[in-house]
């Protein structure tokens, strides 16, 4: 007999779970990860021709996630998301579907989550803004992110439209740079673009500033030169994946930096690798994105479901018939 299974919007899932809350659920991810609670394989790739599907699994918390999403940096240009694709939630004791959630959606929320807590673990502490550079759905997921947790933020775009319009969704709190060098110069910056070139060149980076790169999350990708990666205390999501991906597996493979020089993000979360070791270093997060990032979301939203299933939230939700 077929079993409805609910299927989660994109709508759904912002309503479902706020960007600073996000933040929080991503925590958990890396430090049960850390932990080695979770599991997770590294991502794999399947490219196309302007773009590539990949597809992401974990498993922890008595669940298990597939995350099958694509993406099409030239999609915008034709009116369609870069980044799309479903994640499927299932029961790891019995392998029974519990729910399909929009990709994009969930991508966007962990993205944002990553990045902002990221710079709360390494940024030297103060309220000044951080800087987004990339205005695209994953930098005004980041951009919401740090407005949820207390901090305004300020915007850059290569397109000013972008930014003009992302600035006016976010509201008063959000305002865009006067030019790129106000946004680099930022004590928190986030970079969400391509990464099909540089965004810090060498010399650009400051003393004592936070950089989280969330762009360059594939190979042949980066928002960084080698030489400047090398002037910072590098951390990563996980290192298997980002030593292949993205600017710490493009630094490596050129020789600019070494295993020893580069520590996890969950570790650092619970103690067991160094962070931030002075005010005046630079720190800087290489993202490529993990599966059990995801997994955190789509739990997030899955429980806030169970909890409440008639909420309004959930009013409008598909059940597909499996099975």
């Amino acid at each position: 007999m077929p079993v409805a299974v609910p299927a989660f919007s994109r709508d759904q899932v912002y309503a479902a779970l706020n960007a600073g809350n996000a933040v929080e659920a991503v925590r958990e991810g890396f430090l049960e990860h850390a932990r080695g609670s979770w599991t997770m394989p590294s991502k794999v790739y399947v490219e196309a021709v302007e773009g590539d599907f990949r597809a992401m699994p974990a498993a922890g918390a008595g669940h298990a996630v597939l995350k099958w999403v694509t993406s099409f940096p030239g999609n915008p240009a034709r009116g369609l998301p870069t980044v799309g694709g479903v994640v499927l939630l299932s029961d790891a004791a019995t392998g029974e579907l519990r729910a399909l959630l929009d990709a994009g959606a969930v991508t966007a929320l962990r993205t944002g989550g990553a990045a902002v807590l990221a710079a709360e673990t390494l940024a030297v502490e103060g309220e000044s803004p951080a800087a987004v550079i990339g205005c695209g759905v994953n930098g005004r997921a980041v951009a919401r992110a740090f407005l949820a947790r207390g901090r305004n933020v300020l915007l850059w775009d290569t397109r000013p439209e972008q930014a003009a319009a992302a600035a006016a969704e976010l509201g008063e709190t959000a305002s865009v740079a006067s030019e790129p060098a106000e946004a680099l110069s930022a004590g928190v910056v986030v970079t969400v673009t391509p990464g099909h070139e540089p965004v810090f060149r060498d010399g650009d980076l400051r003393e004592g500033q936070h950089v989280s790169l969330m762009g360059a999350d594939g190979p042949g990708k980066a928002e960084i030169t080698d030489g400047e990666l090398a002037r910072a205390r590098i951390v990563c999501d996980e290192w298997e994946q980002a030593s292949h991906n993205g600017d710490v597996g493009h630094a490596l493979a050129a020789g600019a930096i070494r295993r020893e020089d580069v520590a996890e993000l969950g570790h650092v979360l619970l103690g067991t690798e160094k962070g931030r070791r002075g005010n005046e270093e630079i720190t800087i997060f290489d993202s490529t994105g993990l599966a059990v990032q995801d997994l955190a979301v789509a739990l997030a939203v899955y429980r806030r479901y169970q909890q409440d299933p008639e909420s309004d939230v959930f009013g409008d939700t598909v059940n597909v018939p499996i099975g």
